[in-house]
């Protein structure tokens, strides 16, 4: 019907995914094979307010209550008509875009760190800095995150995809990528969590 669709297979890579890629709308099944689909959700609401429609076999009005309180916009009982769908989806797009027009220039500031997340520009103290898609890629993912422990694995699922679970070194040799471009030698910024991942230090800025 004309959108771009970004999937997710499970619920760490669907949070993974929401925190890269900046959805318009969110379309979340509660159903997953790995974590609840209303942790997903309590999830993704913490550090977004992109608009999330439920999808779930249950009508139950606890259920409905549980999903809405905990952070989703709409909910979408199986089954349903992908007429009902596309119209749901329309509706939270139109509500995303009425409150994109209110915001400024999307930009993420980590320290004396900013990143323009629409034109893909880095600056470092006013200084640009040149950075390859995947390196930006990563940077943006743990920026959005900044504070909390990236696991390999979730920054593998969103920066590379499926498939690349097991290729940990893909990570480490970005990161070290991203520390000599950063001039972040000490790891001061991008700290190294030992056998776990990388998290990016919320640091203000001095000024």
């Amino acid at each position: 019907m004309g959108h771009e669709v970004v999937v997710a297979t499970n619920g760490e890579q669907g949070i993974s995914q929401a925190a890269l890629t900046s959805p318009d709308v969110v379309v979340l099944d509660l159903g997953l094979p790995d974590i609840n689909g209303l942790e997903v959700c309590t999830r993704i609401r913490e550090w977004s307010e992109v608009p999330i429609i439920i999808l779930s076999a249950s009508g139950t009005e606890d259920r409905k209550v549980a999903a809405l309180n905990g952070g989703a916009d709409d909910y979408v009982t199986k089954p349903f008509g992908m007429a009902e769908l596309e119209a749901r989806i329309r509706t939270a797009l139109r509500h995303r875009q009425t409150d994109l027009a209110e915001q400024g220039p999307t930009t993420l500031h980590v320290g004396s760190l900013e990143l323009d997340l629409l034109h893909h520009e880095v600056h470092l103290d006013g200084r640009a800095v040149e950075l390859t898609r995947k390196e930006f890629a990563l940077l943006s993912f743990l920026g959005r995150n900044a504070g909390r422990t990236c696991t390999h694995q979730m920054i593998l699922s969103a920066v590379w995809g499926v498939g690349y679970d097991r290729e940990a070194q893909y990570v480490r040799a970005y990161v070290h990528r991203l520390r000599a471009k950063l001039d972040d030698g000490p790891g001061t910024l991008i700290r190294t969590i030992s056998g776990i991942g990388y998290t990016v230090n919320s640091v203000p800025d001095a000024s």
